[in-house]
């Protein structure tokens, strides 16, 4: 089935991920200030934001295979529609609640719905020819940076009239997209798996397992773990790094940041389709590692601010790996189990968001009392740049032995 032949379906699914992001976006840079207004001082505030983002993060990776497989199952619109409620419904509470615990659960939920993502991703599979998913792909990408350039600073400039009020409008959003969904999303799986959804196919660690038996994805599993790592460590480090080490005020991290969004947007919204046609899936997952690599080599070294903002751009090429990665193993997996499949994907690069800053803030915590103008000081984006080099070795061994891939 050709993309457009999708229509409305495709806006409407690529315009779920937006919004989903978008309200994710909005509550950042209130959701710490609401915490502290509900806690006597700053390290209970840690402790519970903390727990918050923690548990988000693990529900993603625990329910996002399950989601993909019920979508597998049952059908893809009622699994998305129920993800839009529920997402919707659990951005409300904060809005409404002093309780912590029933905050924490909201979020608990919260990342159980927003796993939906995966399957949102099979839908744009389902409808999608498969020499056409990785662009399709970056669309999806496109969004989580439009998303994440718009939400965050929509929130920010709501919150200083209203700390609860970004959540009321994160909520309404989805609750919109919901009804929208409601009468215009068509089903796309027009044959269903018939295999019962039991644990063994639902945890994320046994999906993992399956999907790395197929040859043409094996190592690469491995590619996107050490990738998702990385881009996770950027996001939970960002801010302290370039605070210590340029100075920076929140308006200049925010900057910053809707430099890498518009950089990312770009590259997989619109350009994408041409740089596959240009260096082939291969090549471009290969050259957009290196040129990570080099990028958070030069993250780690520069001491002048303004040469963060020339590394973003000239890094274009990594932007392209993700979608890439994701259109390769959907190209692999019967149309049956595209929705598990892509769950174990998005639920292994949940589990590296829980991850990264587990190691990422204390290193970088760590290194903090060194001079601006020490290495050691940028350590964490210089592990980060070795880490990349070691996927662009194991891709380029994956690629020499599976051809095809």
């Amino acid at each position: 089935m050709k993309l457009s032949r999708g229509l409305p379906a495709v806006p409407f699914v690529l315009f779920n991920i937006f919004l989903d992001i978008l309200g994710i976006g909005l509550i950042i840079p209130v959701l710490p200030k609401l915490v502290g207004t509900l806690v006597e001082n700053a390290q209970a505030q840690a402790w519970w934001l903390g727990a918050m983002l923690i548990a988000y993060g693990f529900m993603q990776f625990a329910l996002a295979p399950t989601l993909g497989s019920l979508s597998d199952k049952w059908g893809r619109r009622p699994i998305l529609l129920l993800g839009v409620l529920g997402l919707g419904v659990m951005f409300f509470v904060p809005a409404f609640s002093d309780s912590l615990t029933v905050i924490l659960l909201s979020r608990v939920l919260g990342g159980m719905f927003s796993a939906n993502i995966a399957v949102a991703q099979a839908y744009i599979a389902d409808v999608t020819p498969k020499e056409q998913r990785a662009a399709a792909f970056g669309k999806i990408g496109a969004c989580f940076g439009v998303g994440f350039i718009l939400g965050p600073a929509a929130g920010g400039l709501i919150g200083e009239y209203s700390i609860r009020l970004p959540f009321i409008l994160a909520g309404t959003l989805a609750i919109l997209n919901f009804f929208y969904g409601l009468f215009i999303l068509p089903e796309s799986l027009r044959i269903k798996n018939p295999n019962a959804v039991t644990f063994a196919r639902c945890n994320p660690i046994s999906s993992l397992l399956e999907l790395g038996k197929f040859k043409q994805i094996g190592a690469l599993l491995v590619v996107i773990a050490l990738s998702s790592f990385v881009q996770s460590l950027l996001h939970s480090t960002w801010s302290l790094f370039t605070t210590f080490r340029f100075h920076w005020s929140p308006m200049d991290i925010g900057l910053s940041l809707v430099a890498i969004g518009t950089v990312t947007g770009i590259i997989q919204g619109k350009f994408i389709k041409s740089l596959l046609a240009f260096f082939g899936p291969k090549r471009l997952i290969l050259f957009g590692l290196l040129s990570g690599a080099a990028a958070y080599l030069g993250f780690g070294l520069i001491t002048v601010g303004a040469l963060a903002y020339l590394i973003i751009v000239l890094n274009f090429l990594s932007m392209a790996v993700t979608p890439t990665l994701n259109g390769i193993v959907s190209e692999e997996v019967p149309s049956a189990d595209q929705g598990r499949a892509l769950g174990a994907v998005s639920a292994l690069g949940s589990l590296m968001g829980v991850l990264a800053p587990l190691l990422g803030t204390p290193l970088l915590v760590h290194t903090s009392h060194m001079a601006p103008g020490s290495v050691l000081g940028g350590l964490p984006y210089i592990i980060c740049s070795g880490l990349l080099l070691l996927a662009a070795l194991i891709a380029s061994l994956h690629f020499r032995s599976h051809p095809r891939a």
